[in-house]
């Protein structure tokens, strides 16, 4: 019998007596706000528990203001909408990060731009973005990627040159920092989700930040049924932000509970202790790992002060690992470390939820518009390639363990290596 657990052999990790950390973390502190909430009688529409989240998110982050919202897919919109944001702009996206992305551009009827990504950190190649602009370009929407932080030094300047708004989808980056500023302090707005696997989670929720007085004005307004901010200190009321009609937007509800709120509280006491543990980990892993065949790690750009990880990646070289294909890799290590092991996201350009032509009653606005919605009309060779041949990812809770854990994926790796002529 062969000794590879994808065969029948014995894998390397037994979870039923070894099991990897579990996610979502939670004890009796959040069992204990919940119950606060509950007795309060006080469930949502701007109640103190997301008041409390607001104003301590927003001091993380580093940011002037945070505002809460139902989920990271709705707050890219409304950020989006708070630029104004519409009809016919162009919107720069990577062609590598989940569907929402593209989605919430789509969604307000602005056209998603798919751009390709660098092939040792998957986030959006610059280059590539700079000659994707066009006149009708107004906003780039950068995705830190699973541990990878876009090139933030490079691209503020050049969003700046071409006059345009940047929006950091910051789903994947709770807490990771740029040199001395983290993630959605750095851009015009910032984007978080709070859905089930993030590295906060209330099951569901988003955040949005921002410094500016005006966006954060308008980002209330559209996330409360239109409704302009109860205290609004810092914007100037005669603006005419909501435009001529009187005080109010159209919008819709996209408010978050109290409940969710009283849980992110407690969520993000814990952050910075378990972001530290996943980089210590990860910081010792990679460096073993670059030492194996057909595997090396992402590369961590040396601006990037403080890590945080939402899935684990590195990347692998079938052409360096006895030409064994990469699905049947990733089949055998999960076998082995008894966890799930996926690709990275599809492409949005073949990307099964990213299919905007099956919608035309809300996006065959015109037919050039049409046209210009379709993904499939964009090239990403790095995003294809990354997707079908080099990316192993886990969920980030393999690094919430100890560097014990690390050595078995290692010895995981080493034991598929050396028996790969089986699999092939």
């Amino acid at each position: 019998m062969s000794k590879l657990a994808v065969k029948g052999g014995a894998a390397v990790r037994d979870v039923k007596t070894n099991p990897w950390p579990t996610w979502p973390v939670w004890d009796e502190t959040e069992a204990t706000a919940l119950l606060e909430v509950l007795h309060s009688g006080v469930w949502s529409y701007s109640g103190p528990k997301e008041t409390q989240f607001n104003r301590a998110f927003a001091e993380f982050i580093g940011s002037k203001y945070a505002l809460s919202a139902a989920n990271g897919t709705v707050t890219l919109q409304l950020a989006l909408e708070a630029c104004g944001i519409g009809y016919g702009d162009e919107v720069i996206v990577p062609g590598l990060t989940w569907q929402a992305t593209a989605a919430a551009a789509l969604d307000i009827n602005a056209i998603p731009v798919l751009v390709d990504v660098t092939e040792d950190t998957w986030c959006l190649d610059l280059t590539k973005v700079e000659e994707a602009i066009t006149p009708r370009t107004k906003a780039i929407i950068p995705v830190h990627l699973y541990g990878s932080f876009v090139d933030m030094d490079a691209l503020m300047p050049l969003a700046e040159k071409h006059g345009l708004w940047v929006i950091e989808d910051c789903a994947h980056k709770h807490g990771g920092q740029w040199k001395d500023r983290k993630a959605g302090s750095i851009g015009h707005i910032g984007s978080f989700s709070f859905q089930l696997s993030k590295l906060m989670t209330a099951g569901e929720g988003g955040a949005l930040t921002t410094s500016d007085p005006q966006l954060w004005e308008k980002l209330d307004a559209l996330r409360n049924c239109g409704r302009r901010p109860e205290e609004s200190p810092d914007a100037d009321k005669g603006t005419g932000l909501y435009g001529d009609e009187g005080n109010f937007i159209q919008s819709g509800n996209y408010r978050i509970t109290d409940f969710q709120a009283a849980v992110l509280i407690e969520q993000m006491k814990r952050l910075p202790q378990q972001n530290r543990t996943r980089d210590d980990n990860a910081i010792y892993f990679n460096t073993q790992l670059a030492s194996l065949p057909g595997v090396q790690p992402m590369r961590r750009d040396e601006r990037e002060t403080t890590e945080a990880y939402f899935n684990f990646a590195f990347r692998y070289d079938r052409d360096g690992f006895k030409a064994l294909p990469t699905e049947i890799f990733r089949k055998a290590l999960a076998a082995e470390l008894g966890c799930s092991v996926e690709a990275c996201y599809e492409p949005l350009n073949a990307c099964a939820l990213y299919v905007p032509h099956t919608k035309p009653w809300r996006h065959r606005l015109d037919d050039e518009h049409f046209r210009q919605v379709d993904p499939k009309r964009f090239e990403l060779p790095v995003c294809t390639r990354a997707y079908e041949r080099e990316s192993v990812c886990f969920h980030h809770n393999v690094l919430m363990g100890t560097h014990a854990d690390m050595d078995l994926i290692l010895e995981a790796i080493r034991k598929i290596y050396d028996h790969a002529d089986e699999l092939k």
